[in-house]
């Protein structure tokens, strides 16, 4: 990627939301090590009034609607054109891949909505609308902050480890499997031997077989996107087996509590 920078420019109404958030973690070493730039743009220094960056919405209701002319100012102000993209409920909504992709760009523009939204012909300015999510937020700042920090993972020196990001839940479509750290054991709960054995293949596969019965026990739905092996497909299979044999044992047992009740 060589010494490409990705610049975010922020439209935001509350600049002061981002300036200690964007100095922590991997947001912090990407733009150390320059392949990262954020610009913050408030509405309020290009309107005629600072007062005047919000409106009454037409045809009456409730809430303010920000305004065109401030942000259609920013938008000419900003030197090179770069993907436009909207922070808004009925945007598409952001996964890893879109995160990837944005890592691509060389400039995005996030504008965050504020109180009822945005006059509808600023949208019409913008290539995309992002959402992060089926909720309410009181304005996009959050969801931006979303964006860059995932964004942020994939630009170059942002992670200590190269290799960090590729292994995260999502990243390969799937889940993460669990981790462990020292001590071995705590109250009787001890790390699975095969993680203190050296066996570099064998600690592989119990990752997979991990993040695999992980994905199919809480997001399943992530099976039917991903591309899986033949050894996936197996092992899917494997841990099949075994949850059917887990419920079979319980059965049983409840079956056997049963009996001894009514002998008794």
């Amino acid at each position: 990627m060589g010494n490409r920078t990705l610049t975010f420019d922020v439209i935001t109404l509350f600049p002061e939301f981002f300036r200690d958030t964007l100095n922590f973690g991997p947001i912090k070493r990407a733009r150390d090590a320059g392949s990262l730039r954020v610009n913050l743009w408030n509405p309020r220094d290009f309107a005629e009034n600072p007062k005047e960056v919000d409106d009454y919405p037409y045809g009456g209701g409730s809430g303010m609607i920000l305004k065109y002319e401030p942000i259609k100012a920013i938008l000419d102000k900003i030197e090179e054109s770069g993907l436009k993209v909207y922070l808004s409920p009925q945007g598409t909504v952001f996964n890893e891949e879109l995160a990837r992709s944005l890592s691509r760009e060389h400039r995005v523009v996030l504008l965050c909505g504020r109180y009822k939204g945005v006059d509808e012909r600023i949208v019409e300015e913008f290539d995309m609308e992002l959402s992060i999510g089926d909720y309410v937020l009181s304005g996009g700042e959050p969801a931006a902050l979303v964006v860059i920090d995932a964004v942020a993972r994939h630009l170059p020196d942002a992670l200590g480890e190269k290799d960090s990001a590729d292994t995260d839940s999502f990243a390969q479509g799937i889940l993460d499997s669990p981790y462990y750290t020292r001590p071995s054991e705590i109250e009787g709960r001890k790390v699975p031997e095969v993680l203190l054995s050296g066996h570099h293949k064998a600690v592989e596969r119990w990752r997979r077989k991990e993040a695999l019965r992980r994905t199919l026990l809480k997001r399943p739905d992530l099976l039917e996107k991903v591309s899986l092996s033949k050894d996936d497909l197996a092992i899917i299979e494997e841990i099949k087996y075994e949850i059917l044999s887990t419920i079979e044992k319980l059965k049983a047992k409840e079956e056997n509590n049963e009996l001894e009740k009514e002998a008794n």
